[in-house]
């Protein structure tokens, strides 16, 4: 069992996601999205840690997952992107969790089927694959999205590991 907490970084909105994950099995525990401050970037980059430490010392998750950069419409959107990534991952580490990173169209193909899946997809999906009874906000449901690709991405690793060590009925 393993509480995984999923990062959907922005310098406006950031969303978390928080599930268990157990033997390949997804429950929801919670969501949301951190609203930012109009106004100086470091004071938004300040509630982002804030607010991702709170979410950390509330729900004690074991890992982490946050969502890679990607190529922006322009360079200061890029670095803005960067450095709400920057502040998030800091609170993670500074309370001893291990991030991953993923990329938006890993995430999308994880959960979707589709690298170039639309925001609705992922919601509708999210949705579906955590049993929700309504579609969560859109933010929310991206980071949910990363946490269930992380979550995804673990279990094969070790069913993968397993099998190569298991072979023909002893252990190789």
């Amino acid at each position: 069992m393993a509480l995984v907490l999923g990062i959907d970084p922005g310098s406006q909105k950031t969303g978390f996601g928080i599930i268990n994950t157990l033997n390949g099995k997804n429950e929801y525990i919670s969501s949301g999205v951190i609203r930012l401050p109009a106004g100086s970037l470091p004071e938004r980059l300040k509630r982002i840690f804030s607010a991702v430490t709170e979410i950390i010392e509330e729900y004690h998750p074991e890992e982490m997952a946050i969502e890679s950069v990607f190529m922006a419409k322009n360079a200061s959107s890029a670095l803005k992107l960067g450095q709400a990534r920057g502040a998030a991952i800091v609170a993670g580490v500074n309370l001893g969790l291990e991030v991953s990173e993923y990329e938006a169209r890993k995430v999308k193909q994880s959960v979707v089927g589709s690298g170039a899946a639309d925001k609705r997809q992922v919601q509708h999906m999210v949705k579906h694959l955590l049993r929700l009874s309504a579609m969560p906000q859109e933010d929310a449901a991206d980071a949910l999205a990363v946490a269930l690709c992380h979550a995804n991405t673990r279990h094969y690793l070790m069913r993968t590991a397993s099998a190569q060590t298991f072979r023909r009925g002893r252990l190789v």
